[in-house]
């Protein structure tokens, strides 16, 4: 369990609904405030609407800008918010998929994964960044 009292918020790129309810769900009984996207250019309307999110999960490959195309968006515009971002994939033998992830250096997930496996990487990056924070 993570524990989570300070009611972080996190943004949920998934464009299967049942999974994107699961984990909504899930985190949401540990005290995550959980907004779903169902395709990266609604996640990248909440961030340019000044949301503030203290973790982000990307599925690698949504409709019509992928979890790639949204972390690239990330890294030109608000630099800052790349290393909240972990990225969950089914498809990590696709080359150009592994290429990206090796590149970024971000953890991934691989699909499918269980609660507690994106618990504990949830609790890693922020513990990372809480870390990051103090120095």
């Amino acid at each position: 369990m993570l524990n989570n009292t300070n009611h972080n918020r996190l943004l949920l790129l998934e464009d299967e609904p049942v999974i994107g309810r699961i984990i909504k769900r899930i985190l949401s009984a540990d005290g995550f405030e959980v907004e779903v996207a169902e395709n990266g250019l609604i996640a990248r309307q909440k961030i340019e609407a000044g949301n503030h999110y203290d973790i982000f999960v990307f599925d690698i490959r949504t409709p019509v800008i992928s979890g790639m195309q949204l972390f690239e968006y990330l890294e030109e515009k608000h630099p800052g918010l790349t290393n909240r971002v972990i990225f969950a994939t089914g498809d990590y033998v696709n080359t150009i998929t592994r290429a990206f992830l090796q590149r970024i250096n971000r953890p991934f997930l691989a699909k499918p994964y269980t609660p507690a496996q994106i618990k504990s990487m949830i609790q890693q990056v922020l513990q990372a960044n809480c870390s990051l924070a103090e120095k």
